[in-house]
């Protein structure tokens, strides 16, 4: 319902056979104050969990944690009673397992630190399998940005890009000026500011860059909770264009620009060809580039790939609830940039690679993690250089090592697919988009360039999910498919902007039963048929008198004036198949 629900149809069944789901994701760990956490939804609401009396209940996990480095990992909080069963360098194991009176209501938290006082980094290496669509050997480049306890930032040059059309009327835009608030109590007085609004045209807070004294930051707070109203259009060449002019003239400033919207342009791939040219040199001077998509409308491929061009970062929320956790963590983060203009001398010495991003981008506050492909001999250890925050050279010797246990074509994926989806965009290239078709296949991952279907054969019984293309699809024989709802996030949707619909104002039609019971937890609705729609509520209804049913039946014809029956009809026939 918000990107991170996904239901498929279990066909009927035989009355007590057993139905065991697998469920294989990728999750991307969280970084934030020196240490990583995964979370993960533990709760199980009472409709999934059919009335048996007598039998015992059990929750289990066991974890296993590979961090990949060679250096010691400390578990530092968990929200259940982990017992260790493994230690070595670089990697943890953990079990839990409890009878229980009843599922549990709490998620999964899991936080671990890596304890280390100076930058370090490595390589991991893999080489290829026999049925890799791209036969070249594989390598996972990483930096951790240690604590840096000691370094002087350079004085920092920030303009903020704020969206303010009709679609961000209340809390897209409330939340997004709170974070940019948040950010210029952030700033030392001799770091310099600015912020631009824009929709149809432009509002610049000052006309240039102000310093960041207590008296500017008041001010500008006043001028945003005053100023700033949500209404027109969207257009985002010439807020880019204006904070471009305005940092970057001067060597002894970091110049960073944060992009925030969650709208489409008709001209984005022209945007793109200029910030190419104003970017690719490459300078210490040039401006980095960090952006951040609302919603659903807003062409986040576009948004990866000015930050890739920029050196910076990219972060979205496609729900509103989202922002208010996700954008501040991604500001901070880029505000303290640790080491720049990062460059691998190894690179340079192999017969070809390809990088995933095409730019190492900047080590900003979270550890920075570039994979790629190469041909020829990676030597064992390698040097990393790039600039300090101090603008001192910064060099660092990176250990190359076999990936062993980690599988990094899988690990990823994800972020080779999106890097490539970009490309493909922007350069139009149709030999781009089969490779990341066939990437998706190989990897199940969700791709633009590829559908998700559901493929059941009559010979082979286990019911499987793949990642085809549509033609490929077309071309099983004696396999039933079916297509599935597309999740991926498309290229922005352009009508939309134009008509400035709010973030998520086009919820998905769940039509199947599995939906509508996904819609009635996520309402207030939810709440009553989670206690009443269940076997105990059908059990009772059986033993009513006569009057109890004619009052039933007033209230279900009341409720079907609200269309609210449907919703219970379909709940009530879910709940009888676990009798």
């Amino acid at each position: 319902m918000k990107g991170n629900t996904y239901i498929f149809k279990i066909f009927q069944v035989d009355g007590g056979s057993y139905i065991h789901v697998n469920v294989r994701w990728s999750q991307k760990l969280v970084y934030q104050n020196n240490e990583f956490s995964l979370s993960v939804p533990f709760t199980f609401p009472v409709y999934v969990v059919p009335v048996v009396k007598g039998s015992a209940m059990k929750e289990k996990v066991l974890l296993n944690v590979n961090s990949g480095i060679d250096k010691e990992i400390m578990c530092n909080f968990s929200t259940h009673p982990l017992k260790e069963t493994r230690r070595q360098v670089g990697e943890l194991g953990f079990s839990y397992e409890a009878d229980v009176q009843k599922w549990s209501t709490q998620d999964f938290y899991f936080s671990f630190s890596v304890y280390e006082d100076d930058i370090f980094g490595g390589v991991l290496l893999q080489s290829p399998s026999l049925q890799d669509c791209d036969q070249g050997d594989m390598f996972c480049f990483y930096i951790f940005p240690g604590s840096n306890k000691n370094i002087k930032p350079l004085k920092r040059e920030v303009v903020f890009l704020l969206d303010i059309s009709t679609s961000m009327q209340d809390d897209p835009l409330e939340k997004s000026k709170d974070a940019v608030i948040g950010c210029l109590s952030e700033l030392n007085q001799e770091d310099s500011f600015n912020i631009i609004a824009f929709n149809g045209d432009i509002q610049l807070f000052s006309s240039s860059m102000e310093l960041a004294t207590n008296e500017a930051i008041t001010n500008a707070t006043r001028w945003m909770n005053t100023k700033l109203i949500a209404e027109g259009g969207t257009n985002l060449l010439s807020p880019l264009q204006k904070a471009l002019e305005m940092v970057g003239k001067t060597g002894d400033c970091f110049p960073l620009i944060f992009l925030i919207t969650d709208g489409a342009a008709e001209d984005e791939k022209d945007i793109c060809n200029i910030i190419k040219d104003k970017l690719m040199d490459g300078g210490l001077n040039c401006p980095r580039i960090c952006t951040f998509g609302i919603g659903s409308y807003c062409n986040h491929y576009f948004l990866q790939m000015l930050a890739h061009m920029g050196r910076g970062c990219y972060d979205a929320a496609y729900d509103v609830d989202s922002i208010s956790d996700l954008l501040p963590r991604m500001l901070n983060k880029a505000f303290s940039p640790i080491l720049t203009n990062v460059t691998l001398d190894a690179l340079q010495n192999l017969d070809s690679t390809e990088l995933y991003p095409f730019r190492i981008p900047d080590l900003f506050g979270s550890p920075l993690v570039v994979s790629g492909r190469y041909h020829g001999d990676f030597p064992d250890t390698v040097i990393a250089r790039g600039f300090r925050a101090d603008m001192s050279t910064c060099l660092i010797d990176v250990k190359v090592r076999k990936a062993k246990g980690i599988p990094i074509d899988r690990v990823c994926a994800r972020r080779e697919i999106d890097a490539l989806t970009a490309r493909a965009w922007l350069d139009q290239n149709t030999q781009i988009e089969e490779k990341i078709a066939n990437m998706s296949l190989q990897m199940g991952v969700p791709s633009e360039y590829a559908r998700m279907v559901l493929v059941q054969s009559d010979k082979i019984k286990p019911t499987l999910v793949s990642v085809l293309p549509e033609e490929k699809c077309s071309k099983l024989e004696n396999h039933k498919t079916l297509y599935l709802r597309n999740i991926s996030v498309g290229f922005g949707n352009l009508k939309a902007t134009i008509d400035n619909l709010p973030p998520g104002i086009q919820d998905l039609e769940l039509t199947e039963p599995a939906g509508i019971v996904m819609q009635a937890a996520s309402s207030c609705w939810g709440m009553f048929l989670d206690r009443c729609c269940c076997v105990c509520f059908i059990r009772t209804c059986s033993r009513m008198n006569d009057q109890c049913a004619i009052v039933l039946t007033q209230l279900c014809t009341a409720l079907a004036c609200f269309q609210c029956l449907d919703c219970c009809c379909e709940l009530c026939d879910c709940c009888s198949d676990l009798c």
